[in-house]
Formats: structure tokens, C-alpha cells, sequence
């Protein structure tokens, strides 16, 4: 198994460490790094060769997208009047590039040391972080206002990017201007396109192509070919890695079009958006009615329907199922094949860029701390939807038993759960929680 895939691994530990020992102050040039985890798990799984694959993918998203000095965008994309409105160029060029270029390097800045400069996750400080910092080549994103399956809107991104994550290592930049904001949202979803196309043109070779017996994703020396059959089948084969690259495109576009909605409340019902509404409606003339909303979301959060206590706990302190891990991990491990915990199976793929699994936690209630958001509208749709890429599932309604009006009266229940004072923004008040303390938590 000793090829390419781990030859280079082995290789980047060398030069960095030759690059300690000698004292060298040559600075390595930035580059975009290929996805050899994803490259690797088809190898361990379907027995294929991959490193052609793997190298033609990596071209093909070069000459879309350029490098993170001089990124561009696919000329497909920017032809098509809707499409080109999904990235800014002009705050592409802002975001990217070295951070002592005028009017450069925000992504490398404020973003790259945990997110990396590919967007994978694996930053200079990624490791000692918990959670792990997002890998946005899965095209995948938990906090979002949008439905199942659809992208986030630009205003998730910018709203998480100008937040932070409550719980997380993911802070507030308070500095950002509404302009940086904007294009570090144009650099994510920059990312984001790149990376999931590069996997898309490598899923479609694996079940597409007889990688087995010399097919390729596409044969770039034949872009200037004078053999017209074989400048036919670039052709052929840049067409449909631009198909993909609309694909995607669209999916971005249209991500305003999956927004979620949340329904007004029926006006007689209590509904606390903070913690603080919480204790304020459960003194006075309304304690008996939030008393009653409370049992309420107790029985729906306990019982077989919900059955949120499964992961969460009976009470709620994410001491329920633990021992599961988040889609990111799932994709690369049980996706080939292999046990999460199943240490020496996980060698090859650690070896290629992946980060060693960790569990995904269930929240603990009791913190009053949510990653997504912790007013009404956004708690409603993480119960509605579900967690996209991690083990929480959309809810399921059942006519007479669990219905839509009672995603409120579970959402008063997980407020009564709080034991930590509220702030006025309804987070509860405290800080960041210490990595061994956060988990990789939903």
C-alpha cells in the first residue's frame, strides 16, 4: 500500500522537518492540496487505482479555479448572468492571497490556520481543536436556515462568520467590516465548490469508468492536441466536469429558495426565545401554563415519537448515545470500510490527511449553549430538520401524537433545562467551552 498517496504524506513530514533542522527561511509556496482521503477510501473499498483519478480531479479544479494566490471561477459559470451572482471575483481577490498584499488575505488572516488554505479542516491548529474546524469539500454545513439537503444562504454563512459558534473554538470577529464579511462568504463557498467537485469527479470516475484498465476523468495533455479523437474526448470529458461545476453553482443559487419558514405560534401559547423569557413566564399569572407546556415537552422529548432523550439523555445532559460520529468522519471510515475505532485500519487514511475520529456528542442541555443559535426560530429548525452531517435526525410528525405545535412546548422544555444565568441574547453566560469539555457536539 506504500504509493504515491503515502509517499507524499511522508514526504511533506520530511521537508517540514528538514526545513526545522536547517534553519532554511525560504517560505514553501501556498498551494491547494488534493484529496487524498477521499482518493483512498475508493482504493480500500473498490480495490481501484486511484492516483490517475486523483490527479486528474486536481487538475480539473486548477483550471477552474486557479490557486489561492490567483483563484478564478469556472467560465461557464461566469458567462450565465444568475450563476456568476453565486461568487464575487472582486471579493474573491479580497479574500484570498497573502496577508501583507493590500486589500488581501482575509481568508488566510482570519481563517486558514484552523479551516486550512484547501478549506479541508486541517489547519496548523485543527488537531488540538474539539470540535474539528468545518471541511467545506463535503459541500455540507449544520447551521443553516435552509431545508435537509439544501446549502446554506449567504446570510448563514455571514451570520456564523460574524457571530462565531457559541461552544466552540469558532469566535467573534469583531473587526470584520460588512464588506470582509462578504467576502469571506464568497471564499467559503469558493472552497466549498472547488472541493465538492473535485469529490464529484472522483464518485463519478469510481462508477463511471473502468479506472482498471486506463480510463481517466480527462487526459489534460490533450488539451492542445492536433489528434482530433483525441481533443474529442477532452472535450467530452471537460463538458461533464462543467456540468458538475453548474450543478453545484445552482444548488448555491438556489439555497434562498430552500428557506425554512418557522410558523407563528398559535397566539395562546407561551413561547420563550431566551432563557430569560423562560423564568420570567414561570412566575406570575403564566407559571401554570409554562408549568403545563414544560410536562408537555418532558413526555413529547422522553417518548417514542421524539425520542430525543435517546442521544440527550433523560434529563437532557447529552449522556445518551455518545459513541457515534458526525457524516464527515462516517464518509472516509464505515465509508470504506473501516471501524472508527478500529485504530490500525485508520493508519492508511490518517496517513493521506485525516483527522483521527472523535464522537459526535449529543448537546447538553443543561449549558444552555447552541452552536446554531439559540432563539426560538432557530432551535425550531434544528428539532424540524435536524443537524445536516451529524447523527440528529429531522423530526417526524404523527397526526394526534407529535405535531408541528409541539416542536414549541419541546423547545420550553429544553429552556427548563438550563442551570446557567441567561444574557440578554439568551445564550447562557459563559464562556467557550474548554475543548475536553465541548465534544464534537450537535
Amino acid at each position: 500500500m506504500f504509493n504515491r498517496f503515502l509517499a507524499a504524506a511522508v514526504l511533506t513530514s520530511v521537508l517540514a522537518s528538514l526545513v526545522t533542522v536547517t534553519g532554511c527561511s525560504e517560505p514553501r509556496p501556498v498551494v491547494f492540496e488534493a484529496n487524498l482521503v477521499h482518493a483512498m477510501k475508493y482504493q480500500l473499498r473498490e480495490d481501484l487505482p486511484m492516483e490517475q483519478a486523483s490527479d486528474d480531479a486536481f487538475w480539473v479544479v486548477g483550471e477552474m479555479f486557479g490557486t489561492p494566490d490567483e483563484p478564478k471561477l469556472p467560465s461557464i459559470v461566469t458567462e450565465d448572468e444568475d450563476l456568476a451572482s453565486v461568487v464575487s471575483l472582486e471579493r474573491l481577490i479580497a479574500a484570498s492571497g497573502p496577508t501583507h498584499e493590500a486589500g488581501r488575505g482575509l481568508y488566510r488572516k482570519h481563517c486558514s490556520t484552523c479551516h486550512g488554505i484547501t478549506g479541508d479542516g486541517r489547519g496548523s491548529t485543527a488537531a488540538m481543536l474539539t470540535p474539528y474546524p468545518r471541511d467545506y469539500r463535503k459541500g455540507v454545513f449544520k447551521f443553516k436556515s435552509t431545508e435537509r439537503g439544501a446549502k446554506p444562504t449567504r446570510h448563514d454563512l455571514a451570520t456564523l462568520i460574524r457571530n462565531g459558534i457559541s461552544g466552540t473554538q469558532m469566535v467573534a470577529i469583531p473587526e470584520l467590516s460588512d464588506e470582509d464579511t462578504e467576502a469571506l462568504v464568497d471564499y467559503v463557498i469558493y472552497l466549498s465548490w472547488r472541493g465538492e467537485l473535485e469529490r464529484t469527479l472522483m464518485d463519478d470516475a469510481v462508477f463511471e469508468l473502468d479506472l482498471a484498465e486506463g480510463d481517466r476523468i480527462i487526459d489534460p495533455s490533450a488539451k492542445a492536441t492536433t489528434d482530433e479523437e483525441a481533443l474529442e474526448a477532452f472535450e467530452e470529458s471537460w463538458e461533464i466536469a462543467e456540468d458538475y461545476a453548474l450543478e453545484i453553482a445552482e444548488a448555491w443559487f438556489e439555497a434562498e429558495d430552500e428557506f425554512v419558514e418557522v410558523p407563528e405560534p398559535p397566539a395562546e401559547m407561551l413561547v420563550t426565545n431566551s432563557y430569560a423569557d423562560f423564568v420570567r413566564f414561570s412566575t406570575g399569572e403564566t407559571a401554570e401554563q409554562m408549568k403545563a407546556s414544560v410536562a408537555r415537552g418532558r413526555e413529547l422529548f422522553t417518548g417514542k415519537i421524539a425520542a430525543c432523550s435517546k442521544c440527550h439523555g433523560e434529563e437532557g445532559l447529552g449522556d445518551g448515545q455518545t459513541t457515534d460520529y458526525d457524516d464527515w468522519t462516517k464518509d472516509w471510515t464505515t465509508g470504506a470500510g473501516i471501524k472508527p475505532d478500529d485504530r490500525d485500519a485508520l493508519v492508511p487514511m490518517l496517513a493521506r490527511g485525516a483527522m483521527s475520529p472523535i464522537n459526535a456528542k449529543p448537546r447538553n442541555f443543561q449549558q444552555g449553549v447552541f452552536h446554531g443559535g439559540a432563539d426560538a426560530d432557530n432551535l425550531y429548525r434544528r428539532i424540524t430538520q435536524g443537524i445536516e452531517g451529524s447523527p440528529m435526525p429531522a423530526v417526524t410528525f404523527v397526526d394526534g401524537q407529535f405535531e408541528e405545535d409541539d416542536v414549541w412546548h419541546l423547545i420550553n422544555f429544553i429552556r427548563s433545562l438550563q442551570t446557567t444565568p441567561a444574557t440578554s441574547t439568551g445564550e447562557s453566560a459563559t464562556e467557550p467551552l474548554p475543548n475536553e469539555m465541548a465534544g464534537m457536539s450537535y
